[in-house]
């Protein structure tokens, strides 16, 4: 427990370091670019493109008529630009994530190193290659296991239980292996997956919640439209906070455990006795020249040679 506060705080306090509030704003900025530039080149078709579909449904026909009746003009030169930017804006927003995702994690993860373990030795026991390999496996089975559980979110409780644990068990799988591909070996990271798995779910669950959050600013952005340009680039912004804050605490766990790992097994590894330098072998007796209690005296060979005596006799 007291790892996984340390490392909660820890990640809460780095979300206010002006590095994390950039990266957080760069989906923003990478949308906006991208939506800059196909405007540039295809604003013009699309909203044509659009209005021809809209005036081509027979139904929406019939509600523009109605809505002229009222007076409100071409409904549809309002509609097709409006329409666009709804079809459009899921798409950059999904891009932008996923470039930020992929940029975000590595650039987090050696902040933390930087910072708080620059001693930490890196293993190197993951690449990226089977990074992309473990999140697309993982999400696989997050995928099934969610259309699986579906039948059983019929069951009120479980509504609120069951994607937010599927969604937590995907999160801590992949961003913890994003967090210690650099530094861990592949052993050192089964290991920690095995010892801090219930701690890991943790985290993951408490970040899904979170998680939700921006989604609630998304459908308020779409429930008024009027203030859609302001509630969809805040629920990003938010939703990009949300994700540092998570990889910053898987991180932070994560390095902190490697750590923790390393000292105990450098603790408890057995180490090799010393071999006797030259001056304490000289020094030290060793047991054949110190003979116990009511043992034998040592040989003639063993003693020092004797002194001769004035008158020819051995010394008592």
């Amino acid at each position: 427990m007291g790892l996984l506060l340390d490392s909660f705080w820890r990640a809460a306090a780095y979300c206010l370091r002006p590095r994390v509030i950039a990266l957080s704003l760069l989906p923003l900025v990478l949308m906006a670019v991208l939506a800059m530039g196909l405007g540039y080149f295809y604003w013009d078709a699309a909203v044509q493109l659009m209005r021809t579909l809209l005036d081509a449904s027979s139904l929406l026909a019939s509600v523009w008529g109605w809505l002229q009746g009222w007076g409100l003009g071409d409904v549809t030169a309002v509609m097709a630009p409006l329409m666009v930017v709804l079809a459009v804006a899921p798409v950059l927003v999904v891009v932008s994530l996923l470039a930020v995702a992929v940029l975000m994690t590595p650039a987090l993860v050696a902040l933390v190193a930087a910072r708080r373990f620059p001693d930490l030795e890196r293993k190197k026991g993951g690449s990226f290659i089977a990074s992309v390999a473990w999140s697309v496996g993982s999400t696989v089975l997050a995928l099934v296991a969610l259309v699986v559980s579906v039948p059983l979110w019929l069951v009120p409780p479980l509504v609120l239980v069951l994607p937010p644990l599927i969604w937590g068990w995907l999160t801590y799988r992949v961003m913890v292996f994003d967090a210690l591909a650099d530094h861990a070996s592949k052993e050192e990271r089964q290991e920690i997956f095995r010892r801090h798995r219930s701690s890991l779910l943790g985290i993951g669950i408490v970040t899904g919640y979170l998680g939700a959050a921006p989604s609630i600013v998304w459908a308020s952005g779409v429930v008024f439209a009027a203030a859609f340009f302001v509630l969809v680039p805040l629920a990003i912004w938010i939703y990009t906070l949300v994700f540092a804050f998570s990889s910053l605490w898987f991180t932070h766990y994560g390095l902190a455990a490697l750590q923790r790992l390393r000292a105990e097994r450098g603790t408890n590894m057995p180490m090799a006795e010393p071999a006797p330098s030259s001056a304490s072998s000289a020094l030290t007796p060793r047991p054949a020249d110190t003979p116990a209690l009511g043992t034998a005296a040592p040989t003639a060979a063993a003693l020092p040679p004797p002194a001769i005596s004035p008158s020819g006799d051995n010394a008592p």
